[in-house]
């Protein structure tokens, strides 16, 4: 057929061959992905990850990512330790359970970290951390928020015999402090400020900064690791070139954070410097690790034995040194 006497014909024949061959490139690109299960805690304080999924730097990077999403670091880590997913988002409180634990966890990086608050009622009286005395406090059992409350009642010299401490789930803060149940809760964002907007003046904040962070971390499996050095690496990548762009596009990746989290986009603004995002290997990762351990073998809340992990042995700095090594800044004592 002489297309020259059709051109019509001629541009819709370009046309589908173009087509054709973005459709051909397309699914090549999609094969050549290595393809990672990520097991994500659906929060804000996995804001790198989520950016790095939504805004397609783990494409970008070589990965395809698929993401499960669960209420919690500890649930993430577990169905990576049970062979459910490749790479987990989780605190330091599962990592060093599963460290006494013996499981063969491999931390490749911090992405994050926001400290721990206070929040009382106004009837309490409570107007400084000496007059904690006495009183009621929530928290959660087994995680930073009662890390935080010893290392909280520490600082004030307030002995743990002279509070009642009363164990809520971070999403039931808002509802003890609302009927009374307890006079304080110790717990991490966005729940404090949850709690400040449901609750307005019947609440107030005392000034606890410094006392205790929160981390949160990349964490993966040592068999992982060794059999997938390329994925990990591309992975770290992407999180890092994530990290930078929401430098950048702070009111973007507000927007982005809180659609992914369904939270509203104006509570998350109010609370978004809190969480301090880095992809990192720092002492400040080891310090909370190890206070959180120490923390474990103080109430027997370890296996019968169990000592002070080697965290050299946990924490796995290769993957990120070989991308970013002036991220990396820890030292093993």
């Amino acid at each position: 057929m002489n297309t020259q006497r059709y051109p019509i014909l001629r541009r819709t024949v370009l046309v589908a061959t173009l087509a054709c061959s973005c459709v051909l490139t397309s699914g090549a690109f999609a094969a050549d992905l290595i393809k990672v299960r990520l097991a994500q805690n659906l929060s804000p304080i996995s804001g790198v990850v989520i950016v790095a999924k939504n805004k397609q730097f783990f494409e970008k990077s070589g990965l395809d990512v698929t993401v499960i999403n669960f209420t919690s670091g500890k649930q993430a880590l577990e169905t990576t330790l049970g062979g459910g997913a490749d790479i987990a988002t989780t605190a330091e409180a599962p990592v060093t359970a599963s460290a006494m634990a013996k499981q063969p966890i491999a931390l490749l990086a911090r992405m994050e970290y926001s400290y721990l608050k206070t929040l009382v009622s106004t009837a309490s009286g409570i107007n400084s951390l000496a007059d904690l005395k006495g009183k009621r406090i929530g928290q959660t059992v087994g995680t930073g928020s009662e890390v935080y409350t010893m290392a909280l009642l520490k600082k004030t010299g307030i002995s743990q015999k002279d509070v009642s401490t009363v164990s809520l789930r971070p999403q039931d803060m808002v509802a003890g402090l609302a009927a009374n149940g307890v006079d304080v809760i110790d717990t991490w964002e966005p729940h404090i400020a949850n709690a400040k907007k449901a609750l307005g003046s019947k609440v107030k904040e005392l000034d606890t900064k410094g006392i205790y962070a929160e981390t949160f971390n990349i964490v993966t499996t040592q068999s992982y690791l060794q059999s997938n050095r390329d994925a990990t690496t591309k992975f770290i990548k992407a999180m890092l070139e994530a990290e930078k762009w929401m430098r950048v596009n702070r009111d973007e990746a507000i927007t982005t954070v809180a659609s992914a989290v369904s939270m509203n986009r104006d509570d998350l603004a109010l609370i978004w410097d809190e969480y301090v995002f880095g992809v990192t290997l720092d002492n400040m990762t080891l310090d909370v690790l190890k206070t959180h351990s120490s923390w474990r073998l103080a109430t027997g809340n370890a296996p019968s034995g169990a000592t002070m992990p080697d965290f050299s042995k946990v924490i796995f700095t290769e993957p990120l040194k070989s991308v970013a090594p002036d991220r990396v800044k820890i030292t093993f004592n």
